[in-house]
């Protein structure tokens, strides 16, 4: 955890609740950006991000500040979204690299705007996005948390509340299919192996 995420955490503890607002502004983007590609929704994302902070502030007592405040937070709006999930049956709908609601997806492809590479660019985070849309969620969800977010087996194996060997083997699965649809999608420069730097490269160009 930051010093200034403690010293935030501290400040409305101590009744100056107006510090949690900062905690907000410095998260909501990167919340609401993680949760939009796991669900597929953007309104879904925004429900379990606004549960989260909300569940986040009362709870605040209770972040023993063992891990960072983000994988926290995270966590509770990931089982807030889970639990709508559930009650909702919700059919999800595919991510739209182009959408930008919150500051999520800041994509241009207008060619008059821009010089031919940034439209090639753009055509190929559309395609990852794609990809991940098409990758099932038990592969999708832990593949996403790893490669866009760095978090840790561990982390990522406490937030879904899955064993850690599973977690490896389904980060592993995803990583593998999703190298299959990337080939299939960029059949002009096919991707040969499976290797972390290689999907992280490719994912993090829709960062």
């Amino acid at each position: 955890m930051t010093n200034n995420d403690q010293y935030l955490i501290q400040e409305c503890l101590a009744g100056r609740t107006e510090a949690f607002d900062q905690l907000v502004l410095k998260y909501q983007d990167r919340l609401f950006r993680t949760l939009v590609r796991i669900l597929g929704s953007s309104d879904d994302a925004r429900d379990a991000a606004q549960e989260g902070f909300t569940q986040a502030f009362f709870k605040l007592n209770t972040f023993k500040g063992t891990a960072a405040f983000y994988s926290w937070l995270f966590r509770i709006s990931f089982n807030a979204a889970i639990t709508q999930k559930r009650k909702t049956k919700r059919t999800s709908a595919t991510i739209d690299p182009q959408e930008n609601p919150a500051g999520t997806w800041l994509v241009d492809t207008h060619s008059e705007n821009h010089p031919p590479e940034v439209a090639e660019l753009a055509e190929r985070k559309k395609l990852v996005h794609q990809a991940l849309n098409e990758l099932q969620e038990e592969y999708r969800t832990p593949l996403i948390l790893r490669e866009l977010e760095g978090m840790s087996y561990g982390e990522i194996a406490e937030i879904t509340e899955i064993p850690l060997g599973t977690v490896r083997s389904r980060i592993f699965r995803g990583r593998n299919e999703l190298k299959q649809k990337l080939n299939t999608l960029f059949q002009d420069e096919p991707l040969t192996r499976v290797s972390e730097s290689d999907h992280e490269s490719s994912i993090s160009e829709t960062k």
